[in-house]
């Protein structure tokens, strides 16, 4: 995807950015309001599984309905930043209590077709985005209420990871964590150290004062969690690609951190729901819903 020129970056319109955070997976959910209107978006929902169990649950997202019900807010977007592989989404559920158009980076059709053979879906499961109702192009523009935001292409920990411009806020995904975690991995199906390198290149050419939103903080050496920082903060103090870190030095270290990563603990259920928009397989024909678990394939 080729990157159009970005647009600029509107650091006088300042939303309302609300954080709901996920103990169990280290997620953060936004709900970002826009500061002239009661229109929102829904950043990254969640939606809660008992792996040993079987059993889901809908807590955070309820949590996300109560709030935008008791604010009066109208939701005029869903956003996945990516495919999430460490946890499943809840925005299905979200959209059919409060409304909203779900949207995703393009490439997810990429994604679909890597884990839709991976996983062995039947022919019933479309590889080409139509379980979302928009695919993000790198550089659309588009409106939350009266505030103008835009898209931008970040992958490499994904194919189609992409970043939300909103106001002077901005929503990374896994891109990168806060500056004392660094960034996300990069060995995933469709993942590239050196692509991730230039996607944050993208960010981190974004106005300093901009306004970073994290999905994921694993509060290094036991502090606080943490959510937000901005661009120049990166530049001056990621660990892993701040202000004069080459791009050979970041991919070498990138791929070397990798190899000694673990998968995450929900990847094969998070990645089997994730790909159809946060919808479940279908029931089998005796009325229960399967998530598989394929073997020695990742």
């Amino acid at each position: 995807m080729v990157m159009r020129t970005m647009p600029e970056t509107n650091l006088n319109c300042r939303p309302e950015v609300v954080p709901f955070f996920d103990e169990d997976t280290n997620t953060f959910s936004y709900v970002v309001k826009d500061p002239a209107s009661n229109a929102c978006a829904i950043v990254d929902s969640v939606m809660e599984i008992d792996y040993a169990a079987g059993r889901l649950s809908l807590d955070g997202a309820d949590k996300i309905i109560d709030y935008v019900k008791r604010h009066d807010l109208k939701v005029e977007w869903l956003i996945e930043t990516h495919v999430h592989a460490d946890h499943l989404s809840a925005a299905p559920y979200i959209q059919e209590k409060v409304g909203g158009k779900l949207g995703i980076g393009a490439k997810i059709t990429v994604v679909q077709e890597t884990f839709g053979k991976i996983f062995n879906a039947d022919t019933e499961f479309a590889r080409d985005g139509s379980q979302f109702d928009h695919l993000f192009e790198d550089g659309d523009e588009y409106m939350v209420g009266e505030m103008r935001c835009f898209a931008i292409h970040t992958p490499g920990h994904t194919p189609a990871c992409m970043t939300h411009v909103m106001g002077d806020a901005a929503f990374v995904g896994d891109t990168l964590f806060m500056p004392d975690a660094g960034t996300a991995r990069a060995d995933f199906p469709g993942g590239d150290a050196r692509v991730l390198y230039q996607s944050i290149d993208k960010l981190l050419s974004l106005p300093d004062q901009v306004r970073l939103f994290m999905c994921h903080d694993y509060m290094p050496g036991g502090r606080e969690v943490e959510y937000e920082t901005t661009v120049g903060a990166q530049k001056a103090a990621n660990i892993h690609v701040h202000a004069g870190t080459t791009e050979q030095q970041f991919v070498e270290m990138r791929e070397a951190r990798d190899a000694t990563l673990d998968m995450p603990r929900l990847i094969l259920p998070s990645l089997q729901v994730n790909m159809r928009a946060g919808h479940l397989p279908d029931a089998e024909d005796n009325g229960t819903v399967y998530l598989k678990l394929p073997l020695n394939v990742l």
